[in-house]
């Protein structure tokens, strides 16, 4: 297959197998004990309740004013997918109790949230190799992920790949996400990357695939464990229908 100068990855679902349950009873109790901890006072349920609540409102919010921003710029003609950070709903939690909260506890309790509704994570068997082979080649190696930085920053330093990009992008950090443009158009900004030049490597066949196709990117579709549903053929330049990182690292450096 061609060589790429740049390899853009996905990462959960596509270098990292993560599995979460924020539907676990266990999961809100334990966060309304630590809540209760710090002055913030609820039940299990009223907390789960204020959370959801507090995310379809915030999401709403950042949809509109992502749709208000597109009206006034006219720059593209793409539908918006906006990105709220969730350490403001940690945050607010804290705050509908009277409690004023500091950076570090609300840091904390993000930690603390994701740890509990963790069921597994893991890298992807060859997923390090393949990644330190890109670099070796002298490759530049990127990350483009839909995630939240108070779950991820660490997540990656748990899984000691944080040091094998050249740039990390996080959605959170930019109020947007895949498949919408603007998240592709601030990687190749940022860091002067030709677009024609690139490869983009994902699971999901909208938010990585058809989104990097909308920028000149070329396409390697991975088809793992926690892939979305596959509703239409697969419309990439490259596909592997079973996940393979050793195999796949063997293509691309072929």
């Amino acid at each position: 297959m061609k060589l790429y100068q740049n390899y853009i990855f996905d990462l959960y679902g596509t270098l990292v197998d993560i599995r979460t349950d924020e539907k676990q009873q266990m999961l809100w109790h334990k966060m309304s004990l630590f809540y209760g901890y710090y002055g913030a006072v609820y039940s299990a349920d009223e907390l789960q309740a204020l959370y959801n609540k507090l995310v379809s409102e915030k999401e709403q919010e950042a949809g509109q004013q992502g749709r208000k921003r597109e009206l006034e710029e006219r720059l593209y003609a793409h539908e918006s997918y906006p990105e709220i950070p969730i350490e403001e709903v940690f945050r607010e939690l804290y705050m509908a109790r009277g409690v004023e909260p500091s950076d570090g506890l609300v840091l904390h309790t993000g930690e603390m949230f994701r740890a509990l509704s963790t069921r597994q994570l893991r890298l992807y068997a060859g997923a390090g190799e393949l990644l330190q082979g890109l670099r070796g080649m002298d490759r530049g190696v990127y990350l483009l992920s839909n995630a939240q930085r108070i779950f991820t920053e660490k997540e990656l330093r748990y899984l000691q790949i944080e040091d094998c990009f050249d740039g990390i992008m996080i959605s959170s950090d930019h109020g947007v996400k895949k498949p919408d443009e603007r998240f592709f158009r601030i990687l190749l900004e940022k860091y002067r990357i030709a677009p024609e030049c690139s490869l983009m490597i994902g699971n999901d066949l909208d938010s990585d695939i058809a989104g990097a196709k909308k920028v000149g990117m070329d396409t390697f579709y991975i088809h793992s464990g926690i892939s979305p549903e596959r509703n239409r053929e697969v419309d990439a330049d490259y596909a592997m229908m079973k996940m393979n990182l050793r195999s796949l690292r063997r293509r691309l450096l072929s």
